[in-house]
């Protein structure tokens, strides 16, 4: 197997010269639109390659794009064309025809670095390209003739899908995520435009968007008040481009989201967005309308066609995935139209069958595939149907024949990860996906095997020499082990964890012994690979030191070595003596390391490179050296397979199998003869197979040869170990639980045992730990392992630990009990008995830093505060020169504050002075120019005019404010500066009142500020005299000992506003944090203070004071109050003892103590006098004050008032100018829009003068060949004149004579719901070809006329066919020139509709300058008015339209109402004299008719006086004396009846309402009994509905109308029987009576008789 050096340098000599690499076969898949080549044929794109697959034997052919990675593709089934872009700097189109896969075009464009999408024809040689950025330029090529026919750039705008209408070849439609577009190309003769036509989509719930023209403005809405109603990009103030599509945030509703769309046979569109809903378009009226699901009457649960799919490991996940999609609402993604209704599939995995009429549809399930679907394609002839998966599994589909769905592709869930070769090397090959994902492939050309899911993410895979196993690591630090001695049904055998960390690599040594895993961190397991052993693991080598009990080999095992290198390298490889290869991690270059023997592997020393080459590839790389050694090849992200000679480094062959668009390639394996490479790249998809062909037998023998020995020393290896394979169960979860089931019994022997002494938190911990771990990885197994081995050999030594513990534990706390018991000055502190000094020490530090990073965040941020305060201070209080604070009344509730304000700037300043200025030059430019022009009059005025003038004058001072529309004058304000309100027209004179305004309102605040100020003075002034008299108050109130309070005034927080800016201690409510020189110094202090007081109270001196004369050298006359005369001793005696010296003392004492309470009576009343005083004072000044503040109160509302009237005008001027400008920015965007169009008016006019010349010279030539035709008929007599007459008639006859036009087949039974349509240049030449091969049959030798000349004929015949070639020519010109008047056409209606917008544009700026000037010349005018003035008495004669209001000058209106005013005094005073008449009138017939009445009354009162009946109660009157008193007694008597009677009533009211109880009572029975005769009535409603459904739902009609019919006669012959009995009835009856009659007559009777 070893060879020396010089004949390794011979092979690679060799190798140099013969090697050549051909590619075998590739595997790949794709998840972009997979198409038809033929009917039997489909290719996609994978890679750097496009895979043609026959979708019946599955071969597959392969086209390879030389310049990497393919781009952009296309195919054309009718055709048999596929069209592909490459991926690099202007990249170029090819067009490759198949079978023959003969390149026909070569197409090079103007996109500089990528085209996005490519789209064939239908039919016809034309090809639709889109390029990426920068361009995003739409380009018509004819790819036969290689030439571009139109394009056009649209920039920024991304396109996902493209296709040409099938029907109209001058169609195609362009589809992104947010629109849909249609696009026309225009043909004129050899010219092609491309025209544009966007789809309005409906919104997102499906419902249409109105169509509003943001831009031009609505006279319809008018706003009289605020001005003319402006668009909202005049608003926003745009005036160029974009204000012609500006809309709010808020107004744009978004639509749908157009994921699929398809062409119809009529030319329409059918639609499919992210939403969920279904669209049809009308491609002519670009109107998008909504599709409604429409069940069938006779719906039956839709029949599903299955497929056959390969088992996996396990589906469980994959079935949640599915529920989970088929819960959500579909999304179609793709569409595929047939004659017989519309193929569609999305998001579900469920193609479906749509049959549509009208705005509904029936839709039907064909079949399911399970996975989300992205494309649909029918083969040419419409009978197979092609499913595409997202993840690039392709599906074959027979909708005629409804068989079962065939799987031709069943790609893998992600990328390639790595490949490797199968022992012996030379039959199959296996391969892993990202996803877990398992593929056999046959090695000899690619076919497909078998595929097993491990449902993981796999990171390594690699092949075992010794058996046909293969291992797997996966993320998770698993590493699977893989059956393959039955390559049809791979199995998993075994499955091993190794630890936590993810599996990066794996190797197997040369003969299949043992396999080594790199993991993360840096750790390398070494496992037993053979079956027999059952994949142990051996052990774990780290950086670290080796612990043997932990599972680490011994160095004695594994022997290390550590180089130091030149240069850093990311890969490296290592041939035999010692010989290193390594790729360069920073440098392009490959080095050759020949390394030297170390005593000890941490030596280190740098290790030059023998030998360096560049490597001409994009780092970074790795490196893989071949089985025998010969060959080392580096690959790296470019994608290029570079393969050198290992002794010489020289380049022997490279391929280019990747690219780097897809991060190059991602692993390289040889196969064990070195015959085979297989190669896979990291994001494309894609396996390459490589075989070298060599000319030369010497290294196929060499490589052959080694090959050889290597199975000659495995091949036993391989029987036996592959017997173990195929008899291993297959793993699952079962299986693997039984390596557990032996832990978990250690576990519960271990908790059976009950050890004497108790357990420590530590085995606890690891008993749990075995008990709770479901999956323990290998590490950790032999952690536990060790850990278990050592508590078996020091458990006699753990025992005596414990006890000795114990011990130590009872002693000290012996200790702290005695400790406890001994004085103070004794007694230990308690950390004195702490053992562990260090761990107290360590958590201390570990408080203190913890504390210390607290402190540190609280200052931080205390300064963050600190610093907000400080910018808000600054900005709402520095910047301020007077400051914000108020005054509040002693005894109201009232309120005032300032004005805050700040210093005007010089800016402003400025600007007020120039302001100033300005006016100040105006007024004598006004007085200088009405000096000049003003005529003065000198005559005398009339004495009435005078007058007139006088009274003018006082008006005008009067009414001036009025005018002005403010009051400020009068608070301060200088109002003769501003602009009279009538001259504001210009932008200059508003900006300029508007600063004059706010100067005027600068000036009202600082007049109010400074009485303000002089209040705020009162008031402290008033405080400090209310503090001086509450001090005598506060000395009365002591004196007296009364129990009230004294009022004190203080300001307030509003009133002092510094306050918020100090902290006082008071406020504090947490203890303060001291520093220990700060609490020293506090103790201190502290201590001194204790000192001086003690000091204070051992005076003698003091304490003898205090108790002589209560602390004081004399009386004052206010302590009269506390003077209490002594008694004499002698009070406790009786009165009978006292002497009389005793008695004469006690009369004494009994005077001085009346003589001292008179006094202190005295006293009192004085000083309640005295108090009642100074409270009057104190609330006669404060109150005095209170008014004070309500007067400044009334003050600051009229100045509040004033400033905002003068706000009021500035706010009106600032809107006007807005307006203005809003104006102007309408007038500037409507001129750029004109410009615009202007523009475009130009070059639209051109276009049609160039349109309309190219018609004129087309229909020229076109009416010159048109009469050379005619001159060919006309001039065919004179042509043959020398032929006989009744020849020349035969010849004119077949002259005239046409063979029939070809009929186009119609295939009936064919699927195509388009139809044959070539294109027109083609259906044209085969058209063309047919005539001429039917002239050709016409001009044969049988068809001419007997006795002509042969010479004669073939005159005939050439003019013959030069005539149909002119009428074909002519046709031909006919069909161009009406193409070319229909594109004149259009270009005339452009024209025409330019037009009609500029005329639009120019009758809208007419509009908005009138409205314009009227808005200069309608100002707003701010007046004052009494209240009272605009009162009317009756609200509905108001009409509130002043748009024809004109504004005149007062003078008119009072001399027209001096004059309305003396008419009406002229007609008040006839009224009145009118009325004075009327009244003594009306008082004259008032008295007449009141002496009328009187007679009446009198002679009334006569007549009953005459009349008058005497009746008993008037003869009582006349006869009783005291008839008062009779009254009296009958009236008591009345009473004393209605007391009785009412007694009465009250006993019939409580019967009555003993009733009413009783009545309630009932009725509440009655509703009870009511509710539950209601619940048993729905109880038996609702059994009624049911027996009611029962009787429905149940087939029983027949037997219910017999039963209905048998009832019915039984009440029939039951009614007849009832009525036979009533007959019987009335004739027993009659025959009793009869009877009874009869027995009456012979028999008397007696009757009762009845009082």
């Amino acid at each position: 197997m070893e060879s020396d050096e010089g004949n390794g340098e011979e092979n690679g000599r060799r190798l140099a010269r013969g090697a050549e690499l051909e590619m075998r076969w590739v595997q790949g898949f794709t998840n972009r639109n997979v198409g038809f080549v033929n009917n039997k044929t489909i290719c996609y794109p994978s890679g750097n390659y496009i895979l043609f697959v026959d979708i019946e034997t599955k071969k597959k052919t392969v086209l390879k794009c030389k310049n990497g990675h393919v781009g952009a593709f296309a195919v054309n089934g009718n055709s048999q064309v596929v069209a592909f872009s490459d991926q690099k700097l202007n990249p170029i189109i090819y067009i490759y025809t198949f079978p023959g896969l003969v390149k026909q075009s070569e197409i090079k464009g103007e996109a500089q670095l990528d085209y996005s999408l490519l789209a064939f024809s239908y039919m016809g040689p034309y090809l639709a390209t889109y390029s990426s950025v920068p361009e995003f330029a739409l380009s018509i090529w004819d790819w036969q003739e290689n030439i571009l026919l139109c394009s056009k750039s649209q920039p920024g705008v991304k396109v996902t899908s493209m296709s040409f209408n099938p029907m109209n070849w001058h169609q195609l439609c362009l589809s992104n995520e947010n629109s849909l577009t249609i696009w026309n190309i225009e043909r004129n003769d050899q010219e092609h435009h491309l025209k544009s036509k966007p789809v309005r989509l409906p919104a997102e719930d499906g419902s249409p968007m109105c169509k509003q023209d943001v831009f031009f403005s609505h006279p319809d809405i008018q706003d009289l008040y605020y001005g003319p109603v402006l668009p909202i990009s005049a608003i926003a103030g745009l005036a160029g481009d974009e204000a012609e599509t500006f809309r709010p945030k808020d107004d744009i509703q978004p639509s749908v989201h157009p994921t699929v769309h398809c062409w119809t046979a009529t030319s329409d569109l059918y639609m499919g967005c992210e939403e969920g809903h279904f669209l049809a378009i009308n491609a002519e009226t670009l109107k998008a309308s909504l599709l409604y699901y429409k069940p069938a009457q006779d719906a039956t649960e839709p029949r599903r066609t299955k497929f056959h799919s390969f088992p996996l490991l396990c589906d469980d996940s994959l079935k949640k995935e599915e529920d989970k999609r088929r819960t959500q609402k579909p999304v179609l993604l793709a569409m595929a139209y047939h004659k017989d209704g519309l193929y569609a599939a999305g998001s579900d995995g469920i193609v479906r069958f749509y049959q549509i009429k009208g705005t509904h549809y029936q839709m039907d399930d064909s079949f399911d595939v399970s996975e989300p679907i992205t494309s649909l394609d029918f083969s040419p002839d419409y009978n197979t149907l092609l499913v595409e998966t997202d993840k690039g599994s392709v599906y074959v589909y027979q909708p005629s024949q409804n068989e079962e769905v065939i799987k031709l592709l069943d790609a893998c869930n992600d990328h390639f990860l790595s490949a490797d070769f199968l022992t012996p090397g030379n039959k199959y090959c296996v391969s892993v996906a990202i996803s877990g994902e398992v593929h056999v492939w046959l090695l000899e050309d690619g076919t497909f095997i078998s595929k097993l899911c491990l449902n993981t993410q796999a990171t390594a895979m690699v092949c075992c020499p010794s058996s046909h196993s293969v291992a797997v690591g996966t993320k998770v630090g698993h590493i699977y082990f893989i059956d393959v001695t039955k390559a049809e049904t791979p199995r998993v055998v075994h499955r091993v964890l190794l630890s936590d960390l993810p599996v990066h690599h794996l190797q197997y040594d040369q003969s299949g012994q043992y396999l080594i895993t790199g993991a993360a961190k840096g750790h390398i397991f070494i496992l037993d690979a053979r079956p027999s052993k059952l994949f142990q693991v051996l052990g774990y080598l780290d950086n670290d030191e080796c612990i043997d009990e932990r599972g680490m080999l011994k160095n004695r095992v594994i022997q290390k070595h550590q180089y130091e290198l030149d240069y850093p390298l990311s890969s490296a490889v290592r041939q035999k003596d010692d010989i290193v290869y390594g790729y360069c991690n920073h440098a392009p270059f490959i080095c050759k390391y020949h390394l030297a023997k170390k005593k000890t592997w941490k030596d280190v020393s740098v290790t030059l490179s023998e030998k360096k080459i560049p490597s001409n590839q994009f780092a970074p790389g790795f490196l893989h050296l071949s089985p025998n050694s010969q060959l080392l090849t580096s690959v790296a992200k470019d994608g290029v397979l570079f393969i050198h000679d290992a002794v010489t480094l020289e380049t022997v062959a490279q391929e280019h199998c990747h690219s780097y668009q897809v991060q190059g390639i991602g692993s390289l394996s040889f196969s064990l003869d070195g015959q085979f490479i297989l190669v896979n790249g990291v994001d494309d998809g894609t396996l390459v197979c490589l075989k070298w062909n060599r000319t030369g037998g010497n290294e196929m023998k060499e490589a052959t040869d080694y090959w050889r020995r290597i199975l000659a020393v495995l091949n036993n290896s391989i029987y036996n170990e592959n017997n173990v394979l195929k008899s291993m169960a297959e793993w699952n979860i079962a299986t693997e639980s039984l390596l557990e089931s032996s832990l978990e019994k250690e576990s519960q022997e271990v908790l059976q045992k009950k050890p004497s002494v108790e357990v420590t938190d530590e085995d606890s911990y690891h008993n749990l730990n075995i008990l709770s771990t479901d999956e323990m990885t290998w590490l950790n197994q032999t952690v536990q392992k060790a850990i278990k081995e050592e508590i078996k050999k020091f458990a006699d030594k753990r025992k005596e630990l414990k006890k000795g513990i114990k011990k130590l534990r009872k002693t000290i706390q012996e200790m702290m009990y005695e400790n406890e018991q001994v004085p103070d000055i004794e007694r230990l502190d308690q950390q004195e008995f702490n053992l562990d000094i260090e761990e107290q020490e360590r958590l201390q530090t570990e408080s203190e830093q913890e504390v210390a990073r607290v402190r540190k965040a609280i200052e931080m941020e205390n300064l963050a505060k600190c610093y907000l305060r400080d910018i808000i201070k600054k900005e709402c209080w520095d910047s301020m020169s007077i400051k914000g604070h108020a005054i509040k009344c002693f005894h109201a509730a009232y309120k005032v504050t300032n004005y805050p304000m700040k210093e005007r700037s010089k800016e402003e300043l400025e600007a007020l002075e120039r302001v100033l200025q300005l006016k100040k030059i105006e007024s004598a430019d006004l007085k200088i120019r009405k000096e000049i022009v003003e005529f003065q009059s000198q005559a005398i005025p009339p004495k009435e005019e005078g007058e007139k003038v006088e009274e003018e004058a006082v008006t005008d001072e009067s009414t001036s404010n009025s005018l002005i529309g403010s009051l400020s004058a009068q608070f301060g304000g200088d109002t003769s500066i501003l602009y009279h309100q009538m001259d504001l027209h210009t932008r200059e004179e508003k900006i300029n009142q508007i600063i004059l305004l706010q100067d005027i309102i600068y000036k009202v605040k600082t007049a109010f500020n400074k009485e303000f100020d002089t209040v705020a003075r009162q008031k402290e002034q008033e405080i400090a005299r209310v503090k001086e008299r509450n001090l005598r108050i506060q000395e009365i109130v002591e004196q007296l000992e009364l129990q009230e309070e004294v009022w004190e005034p203080a300001l307030t927080d509003d009133e002092i506003p510094e306050r918020a800016l100090t902290v006082e201690d008071s406020e504090i409510k947490v203890e303060k944090y001291l520093t220990p020189q700060q609490r020293a110094k506090a103790e201190m202090m502290a201590k001194i203070e204790m000192e001086r007081r003690l000091a204070a109270l051992n005076s003698a001196r003091q304490r003898a004071l205090y108790d002589m004369m209560g602390g004081v050298l004399e009386i004052k006359k206010e302590d009269i109050l506390k003077i209490e005369i002594p008694p004499p001793p002698f009070v406790s005696k009786p009165d009978t003892l006292w002497n009389e010296e005793e008695k004469k003392v006690f009369k004494e004492y009994e005077k001085k103590v009346k003589e001292l309470n008179e006094e202190r009576e005295k006293y009192r009343k004085t000083l309640e006098t005295e108090l009642k005083k100074l409270q009057t004072s104190i609330q006669e000044t404060t109150q005095t004050f209170d008014d004070t503040v309500s007067k400044l109160f009334e003050r600051k509302v009229k100045s509040e008032m004033v400033i905002y009237q003068e706000e009021l005008k500035i706010n009106n001027l600032l809107y006007s100018l807005l307006l203005d400008e809003e104006l102007s920015t309408r007038e500037a965007g409507l001129n750029h829009f004109l410009d615009k169009k202007r523009k475009e008016k130009l070059s639209t006019a051109e276009a049609v003068q160039v349109a309309r010349a190219q018609v004129d010279a087309y229909r020229e030539t076109y009416d010159n060949l048109a009469a050379e035709d005619k001159i060919l008929e006309r001039g065919f007599k004179k042509e043959f004149a020398d032929v006989p007459a009744h020849h020349i008639d035969h010849l004119f006859k077949l002259y005239k004579r046409r063979p029939r036009a070809q009929k186009i087949k119609m295939h009936l039974d064919t699927a195509n719901p388009y139809g044959d349509r070539p294109g027109s240049a083609r259906a044209y030449k085969e058209a063309l070809a047919h005539l001429m091969k039917a002239i050709d049959e016409l001009d044969g030798s049988e068809n001419m006329p007997e006795g002509l000349e042969l010479p004669v004929w073939e005159r005939f015949c050439l003019a013959r066919r030069t005539k149909v070639e002119s009428e074909q020519l002519v046709k031909r010109k006919a069909l161009t020139l009406a193409e070319m008047q229909a594109f004149l056409q259009k270009r005339m209606d452009d024209d025409e509709k330019i037009r009609m917008d500029i005329e639009k544009i120019l009758n809208e700026l007419n509009t908005l300058r009138e409205e314009k000037m009227r808005f200069q010349l309608d100002l707003t005018v701010q007046f004052l008015l009494k209240q009272g003035q605009v009162e009317l008495e009756s609200a509905a004669e108001l009409i509130p339209d002043y748009t024809d209001a004109i504004l005149l000058h007062k003078s008119v209106i009072e001399e027209l109402n001096c004059t309305i005013r003396a008419q009406g005094e002229k007609k008040i005073a006839s009224m009145v004299e009118s009325k004075d008449f009327s009244k003594g009138i009306f008082q004259l017939e008032w008295e007449h008719k009141k002496m009328k009445m009187l007679m009446e009354d009198l002679n009334q009162r006569a007549r009953d006086i005459q009349n008058l009946h005497v009746s008993r109660d008037r003869q009582l009157f006349l006869r009783i004396l005291n008839y008062d008193s009779r009254i009296t007694h009958q009236v008591s008597v009345m009473e004393q009846t209605l007391g009785v009677m009412d007694k009465l009533h009250k006993k019939k009211v409580k019967n009555c309402q003993k009733v009413f109880k009783d009545l309630e009572k009932r009725i509440s029975l009655k509703e009870q009994a009511n509710y539950k005769l209601s619940q048993e009535l729905q109880e038996m409603l609702v059994s009624v509905s049911e027996r009611r459904h029962i009787f429905e739902a149940a087939d029983t009609r027949l037997v219910s109308e017999k039963a209905a019919k048998e009832h019915y006669q039984d009440i029939v012959q039951r009614r007849q029987l009832v009525d036979l009995a009533k007959e019987q009835a009335q004739e027993i009856s009659v025959l009793q009576a009869e009877v009874e009659r009869l027995r009456m007559r012979t028999f008397p009777a007696l009757f009762e008789m009845e009082y």
